[in-house]
């Protein structure tokens, strides 16, 4: 009995021995397979964050690659090649914040006027002048914005200006507009100069882009038309690369097809500042436009001053203005100027940059705009300011000021038929100049370093060209010597 409880207590313990060690081999086992498992979830973390790089690699490349696309292609479009350097540096912008609601306040001081319209019956000489003011909210905002700077004349964009496509003329603004000019006595046919978009370019070679443009073109005599606008200002365009005359011919037709479309209105083309494969630098250019135009009526030019003055065409002494008249009255000819464009040059004589400065601050100078102002031939035509009036305001923050317009145009129909030679004149000139000194040495600069780095390009290219034609010489007198020997046999 005594050995039976032994033998059992022994099974027992073995048992339990047993139990034990199969207990200690699930654990390990357990803590095995959790290892294993923990290391598969490593390899599988590594694997997809490897996965992951090899993703954003692909993507990065792949935007790089676009962006380089992006690039290539933007620098053969011709519709980039329509504005010149100085103008691309407007269009890259950051997207402007949000707007603020005008409280009841704010808005009654945009309406407020910061000077009144001269009759121009009691000026000197019949000039219209005004400035290119905004139509944001409907056109028949141009006609108050027009009235609170004092403005005899006004240029404005009838639609969006950087946009293909534009929602319809709005009855309810056509009317507003109307009724405006007649309350205020402005002449929409003679005295109202809409822009065009900066996007469309008459001279465009390719069908579809082509089409494009005029549709968007067409689209904004249309509105002129209904409107009672019969001016319609407008850049020519580029060449995109091929041959000025092949773009003049191309230009002229598409008039031709807008002329045929619409009944009226006159197509104004800008002179323009001489840069790249623009059309327009030179006189010759919008001459041989016109030629091809069939209808002469329905065509003429708006000069631009800061344009025309950076393109080589003097205005700033009375001798130098005279001159530019008569070049511009013997190759186009007086009676297609349609509109003046005022403009003072940040940048200095021929340097094909068209940088806007304020009336008298610029290269121009304010006795310019005197020659130009006090020019009988240049009466009734509407004259219209596109200086910079951005400032800044206490708190940092960039604002327009339309008190720079109003105090310009007043200071424009005071130079009409006064003496360039006073005192008076001269300290306002003297003054003038001051102002924009800082802003004129700092781009006398640029154009210098620029006409620097293009003198030495000129002398590597001419040095390459000079070794490239002794190589061909001496090649030539080899070939030469060759012959000779060989026909000595």
């Amino acid at each position: 009995m005594v050995r039976q409880s032994g033998r059992v207590a022994d099974n027992k313990k073995a048992s339990l021995n047993v139990v034990e060690k199969t207990k200690t081999a699930v654990s390990a086992k357990a803590s095995a397979a959790a290892s294993g498992a923990a290391a598969v979830k490593k390899k599988v973390a590594a694997v997809a964050e490897e996965a992951k790089v090899e993703v954003v690699k692909k993507t990065t490349a792949k935007t790089t690659a676009s962006k380089r696309k992006a690039y290539a292609v933007a620098e053969v479009d011709d519709e980039d090649d329509v504005k010149d350097e100085e103008e691309e540096e407007q269009l890259v912008k950051k997207k402007p914040a949000p707007k603020k609601r005008k409280t009841a306040g704010a808005k009654a001081d945009d309406s407020m006027p910061l000077a009144a319209r001269t009759a121009v019956a009691s000026l000197p000489r019949a000039m219209y002048i005004g400035a290119h003011v905004s139509g944001a909210g409907g056109v028949q905002n141009a006609v108050t914005n027009g009235m609170q700077i004092g403005a005899n004349a006004f240029a404005l964009f009838l639609k969006s200006q950087r946009k293909w496509s534009s929602p319809p003329l709005a009855p309810e603004s056509a009317t507003q507009f109307h009724s405006l000019l007649k309350q205020h006595g402005y002449d929409a046919a003679q005295h109202i100069l809409p822009h065009g978009s900066y996007l469309v370019n008459l001279a465009q070679a390719d069908a579809a882009k082509a089409k494009q443009a005029f549709d968007n073109f067409i689209d904004d005599l249309e509105r002129c038309e209904a409107l009672g606008i019969r001016l319609y200002n407008f850049h020519p365009g580029s060449t995109g690369g091929d041959t000025m005359a092949a773009a003049c011919g191309r230009i002229a037709a598409q008039l031709n097809k807008a002329h045929k479309a619409t009944e009226s209105v006159v197509t104004v083309l800008e002179n323009m500042c001489g840069s790249g494969n623009v059309v327009g630098s030179r006189f010759e250019d919008l001459r041989d436009i016109i030629a091809q135009v069939d209808d002469k009526t329905r065509v003429g030019v708006c000069i631009d001053t800061c344009h025309a003055f950076a393109a080589g065409y003097d205005l700033r002494s009375p001798e130098a203005f005279a001159a530019t008249v008569k070049e511009f009255d013997d190759i186009v000819g007086l009676k297609y100027l349609r509109a003046v464009h005022l403009n003072d040059s940040k940048a200095p004589f021929n340097s094909h940059r068209d940088l806007h400065a304020n009336i008298g601050t610029g290269f121009l100078g304010l006795r310019a705009f005197h020659n130009i102002v006090n020019h009988a031939p240049f009466q009734n035509l509407p004259m219209v300011l596109e200086t910079p009036i951005d400032e800044k305001g206490p708190d940092g923050k960039s604002f327009e000021n339309k008190q720079i317009w109003a105090d310009e145009i007043k200071l424009l129909e005071g130079l009409i038929g006064a003496d360039a030679e006073t005192d008076e004149f001269q300290k306002t000139a003297k003054d003038l100049q001051a102002k924009g000194l800082s802003e004129r040495n700092k781009i006398q600069e640029q154009v210098d370093k620029k006409a620097q780095k293009d003198a030495k390009k000129g002398t590597r290219s001419k040095k390459k060209a000079t070794a490239a034609k002794k190589i061909k010489d001496e090649d030539s007198d080899s070939e030469q010597e060759h012959e000779c020997s060989h026909s000595d046999d």
